[in-house]
């Protein structure tokens, strides 16, 4: 027997059929996430279990058997983080599901890594709290990968991102033995920060099994105004203005004016043939709310917007976030998009988009730049025709070129979607040899066989 079908022997009689599957069309259906470019390897067996102690089976099997894990939640990642390897052991984390605890006293919850993010956010509403964290794919993206990614959202550039809400950790190492890391309480520097260092690692250093989540009281109702733009210079300076403000908005988001024409093409919003850039922000401040965005609306002005619409009502908010929803659906028909998620300072927000034109000319592809411009989190999108070959080598030489313009620029090569697959090879040019050099020794530490997610972030170790 091989060690692939000793360790499904081992792991079918120690957990059971149902929570081991090697269905070959269930395994083909879980390969990857929904990154592009990346490549998927053939999993020998995926595996589901529901508790800690079973996550610890796993571990442990595995290790002895050599079988690399390549941990899973929804598989809605950009970077190739979840996609299979050959031969690999696919660790569902689906059914760890529960939300263990709300607590309002404490404002915490308590959950395990397979909880959707929007279920969690519904349920602490209930109790009139609230988890900031809001990634597009919240309907769809879990706790655990929302960890993995250290994932952002909307909301982020008022309340920060999913690290920001992470207290503790209960992890099972490459060993199989469990570290709980953090504390429930606010304040605690007893040792190193391990909690953070889990958080981004996407799977590399160990599993999420239960989590620890700081929680808010339940926002205000918000407003948004929507501001156009004849160029990208007036849009940036508006933002940052709104920025410097004080306002401190809830949201505050960008789209160039190519994402913008492609979005009115895909339906009509009554945005001018011209427009140069959009700006959408809001406040969630309640009574507050309607001053924030008329002082919102006055600095779009004073920076040259064209058109200005306030909202005066959660439906009229509504229509006026519309556009930035449609980015995705407005964008797929044109071609296949490769996304990136470059951060740069604000202060280099103009260099990076005139950057980003210039390097779509220069490569003869499209590339639009819809982005969270309140933190410098932009995403640079990509599109080509996949079925011409010189398009896409064209298009990956303009997604180099596009995280090369951020590194420049002091930025970094991702801001949310993480490293993965796609951007291993870059991670180096970001950090320098001593940095790369200090991650490698963490990994050692963790995961001295090299089995967890092998590959992804850091690239295969040099030999000897």
């Amino acid at each position: 027997m091989s060690s692939s079908e000793m360790l499904i022997a081992r792991l079918r009689s120690s957990l059971g059929e149902k929570v081991v599957v090697t269905d070959p069309d269930v395994l083909d259906s879980h390969r990857n996430d929904h990154a592009t470019f990346c490549a998927a390897g053939v999993p020998a067996v995926l595996v589901r279990p529901s508790s800690t102690a079973e996550v610890q089976e796993v571990l442990r099997a595995a290790g002895e058997y050599g079988v690399p894990v390549v941990t899973q939640g929804a598989r809605t990642g950009l970077s190739g983080a979840a996609n299979a390897l050959d031969g690999c052991l696919l660790l569902s984390t689906a059914r760890l599901n529960q939300i263990l605890e709300i607590s309002v006293e404490d404002q915490v919850a308590v959950v395990q890594p397979g909880v959707v993010n929007s279920e969690l956010s519904r349920a602490v509403l209930e109790k009139g709290l609230f988890y900031p964290p809001d990634p597009s794919s919240w309907e769809m993206s879990t706790i655990g990968g929302n960890i993995a990614t250290n994932a952002g959202g909307l909301c982020c550039v008022k309340y920060g991102v999913t690290g920001d809400f992470i207290r503790g950790l209960e992890v099972v190492l490459a060993s199989g033995e469990v570290v709980r890391t953090g504390r429930r309480t606010v304040k605690g520097v007893a040792g190193y920060d391990l909690t953070q260092l889990i958080v981004g690692s996407e799977g590399t250093l160990g599993v999420v099994t239960e989590a620890t989540l700081a929680l808010r009281p339940e926002p205000e109702a918000a407003l948004t105004a929507a501001a156009t733009f004849l160029s990208i210079e007036d849009g940036i300076a508006a933002a940052a203005a709104v920025m410097a403000s004080g306002l401190r908005p809830s949201l505050l988001e960008f789209l160039d004016g190519p994402t913008a024409q492609a979005i009115q093409n895909y339906r009509d919003m009554g945005l001018p043939a011209d427009v140069g850039s959009l700006l959408i922000a809001q406040s969630d401040r309640g009574l507050r709310a309607a001053a924030d965005v008329a002082e919102i609306a006055r600095i779009c002005t004073e920076f040259g917007a064209v058109e200005v619409a306030e909202a005066s009502d959660a439906e009229e908010s509504r229509m006026l976030l519309e556009a930035r929803r449609l980015v995705n659906p407005a964008l797929e028909p044109l071609g296949t998009t490769l996304v990136d998620d470059v951060a740069v300072p604000r202060s280099q927000l103009v260099a990076l988009l005139h950057g980003i034109a210039e390097i779509g000319t220069k490569y003869d592809v499209l590339i639009c730049c819809p982005g969270h411009v309140g933190d410098g989190n932009m995403h640079p999108t990509v599109i080509f025709d996949r079925e011409d070959a010189a398009a896409e080598a064209r298009a990956l030489e303009a997604f180099g070129a596009v995280m090369e313009l951020g590194l420049a620029l002091g930025g970094t090569i991702t801001g949310e979607h993480g490293i993965g697959l796609l951007k291993a090879q870059w991670l180096e040019r970001e950090l320098g040899p001593v940095g790369l050099g200090l991650q490698r020794k963490i990994k050692e530490v963790f995961d001295p066989g090299h089995l967890l997610n092998p590959g992804k972030v850091l690239r295969p170790f040099p030999a000897g």
